[in-house]
Parts: structure tokens; sequence; C-alpha cells
């Protein structure tokens, strides 16, 4: 299966939280299933790491690329039909990069693991 981590669970499994749910660290952990990060969560880290609001996200970013392998995911690029899609998505949401997220599990037909409920309002299949 293929899987998007929302940006709480990237940092989730770089912290190795207890956060995570058993059912999404299972997934998670499951090499037959192929587990993405978007573009647009090294964005929302880098900017709150900016910000001062993420001060923990400070060395993941410094390296990301290691930390994602590390992590056995693959980058998922933002393209400009996602970037159209998030921009068409209905509803009073206003977070670009959920909204971003919703648009790329759309169109890769991704189930995306997150204790989020907002996705459910776009009919993206989530997993927590």
């Amino acid at each position: 299966m293929r899987f998007l981590l929302d940006t709480h669970t990237l940092l989730w499994c770089f912290n190795d939280s207890p956060s995570l749910s058993s059912r999404a660290r299972r997934a998670i952990e499951d090499l037959d299933n192929e587990m993405l990060v978007s573009a647009a969560s090294a964005w929302e880290i880098a900017t709150k790491v900016r910000l001062g609001k993420l001060p923990a996200g400070e060395e993941l970013i410094g390296d990301f690329d290691r930390y994602l392998a590390q992590l056995g995911c693959e980058a998922l690029p933002i393209s400009i039909h996602h970037a159209v899609r998030a921009g068409k998505l209905p509803g009073e949401h206003r977070d670009p990069f959920d909204r971003m997220l919703i648009a790329q599990a759309q169109a890769e037909d991704l189930s995306i693991i997150s204790n989020d409920s907002i996705f459910d309002a776009y009919h993206v299949e989530r997993t927590w």
C-alpha cells in the first residue's frame, strides 16, 4: 500500500514519539508499504523552524533527505497538477500545507497517515 505521512506524523517518527498510534506505527514499519513525504512537509517544518515555532525540527531540516532515507521514505515533489488541485479544493480549511497534502493524496491515490480528522472531510483515506 502507498502512504503519505502528515507533517506531524513525520516529526513523531523522527522523534520516535509514543504519540504515534500502534496502527500508524505498524503501517510505517511494514516494508511492503511505500512511504512518501510531501515537499509541503519540508516547507512547513522549515517555515515553523524559521518562525521559532518548532526548534525541534532544526536537525531534521538540516539534512532532510538523509532522514527520509533513514525512515525508508521517498520524497513526493509538488507538481503543477497538485498545486492547481490544492488551490481548487472547496471548504474553509485555510492551512495551505494540509490543502497540499489533501490534493496530493487525492491525485496520487494515497492513504494519509494522520491523527487529523480534517482529511476525512475531503474524502481522503486516512490511517491512524
